[in-house]
């Protein structure tokens, strides 16, 4: 898949999981920070997220400082899913 392609899936994949209906791909930015400031997402969030990972992508992250690495924006996370993804 091209990396466009995943980054798109990506971003549907977040507002389907995090129950963002009232946005698009398009107003999640690929540098903008998930947590705080970003996109406002908190800890249970990240739960979600890491859920996510391991549904759509096989990853399995339970390290919550390798958890911290990965979840700071698309663009991480898309390099992480590249790196490591099993389905």
């Amino acid at each position: 898949m091209e990396k466009e392609e995943l980054k798109l899936q990506l971003k549907q994949h977040i507002i389907k999981y995090l129950n963002l209906l009232e946005m698009t791909p398009d107003d999640i930015k690929d540098d903008q920070p998930l947590f705080g400031e970003g996109l406002g997402l908190d800890s249970i969030d990240s739960l979600e997220l890491i859920v996510l990972l391991e549904r759509e992508y096989g990853i399995k992250i339970q390290d919550p400082k390798e958890g911290r690495k990965v979840l700071v924006d698309i663009n991480t996370m898309l390099d992480y899913i590249q790196e490591h993804r099993t389905k």
